[in-house]
C-alpha cells in the first residue's frame, strides 16, 4: 500500500468562503480550516484565508493561483491578501516557481506573495463549511460555482465529482 505524504499550507485569495470551497472539491485535501491567517511584518495583519492539510503529489499551488485574481492588490488594510503562507523553504520555492509560471499566462507578474505562516484564528463555526452548508446562498452561486466549475474544466483529474 502506498504512503501519503501530507503537509500544511496556507492560502489567501480574498473571501475565504471561496478558498475553503475551492479547496473541499479537490483529491488529495484531507482537510481545510477556515479563519485568519498572520504572518510577518510589515504582512502581520488578519488576513482571511484558509490552511490546507493535503499530498503535495495531488495539489499543487497553481490551483490556488488560477482560481483568484493572483494580480489584484485587495484591500488597503491586508483583511484580503493574495498570498501563499508557507511553512518552509521547500514550500516556498515551489509556491514561487508556481508564481513565475503563471505571469505569461496573466500577462503580468502576479502580486500574491508567499510569506511564513506565524499564526491561525478559525472562523467563527455559523461560517465554517460555508459552501457546503448551503450551495444555494446568492453569494455561492455567484463566486464560488464560478471557480468550482473552472476546477472542474481546468484541473478536472484533481476534482471530486459534484454530488449536488
Amino acid at each position: 500500500m502506498e504512503r501519503t505524504c501530507m503537509e500544511a499550507a496556507g492560502f489567501g485569495s480574498g473571501c475565504h468562503w471561496c478558498t475553503e470551497g475551492v479547496f473541499q472539491i479537490l483529491r488529495g485535501v484531507a482537510e481545510v480550516d477556515q479563519g485568519f491567517l498572520q504572518s510577518t511584518t510589515p504582512d502581520d495583519a488578519w488576513a482571511e484565508g484558509v490552511v490546507v492539510r493535503f499530498d503535495p503529489a495531488i495539489v499543487s499551488f497553481d490551483v490556488h493561483l488560477r482560481t483568484h485574481s493572483a494580480n489584484s492588490g485587495y484591500s488597503p488594510n491586508g483583511r484580503y491578501r493574495s498570498a501563499v503562507y508557507v511553512v518552509g523553504d521547500d514550500q516556498r520555492q515551489r509556491a514561487e516557481a508556481a508564481i513565475a509560471r503563471l505571469a505569461p499566462d496573466i500577462g503580468t507578474a502576479a502580486r500574491t506573495k508567499v510569506l511564513p505562516l506565524v499564526g491561525f484564528r478559525p472562523s467563527e463555526e455559523r461560517y465554517r463549511n460555508y459552501y457546503r452548508t448551503d450551495p444555494s446562498r446568492p453569494f455561492c452561486r455567484r463566486y464560488i460555482d464560478p471557480k468550482l466549475a473552472a476546477i472542474r474544466r481546468d484541473f478536472a483529474a484533481h476534482a471530486l465529482p459534484d454530488v449536488r
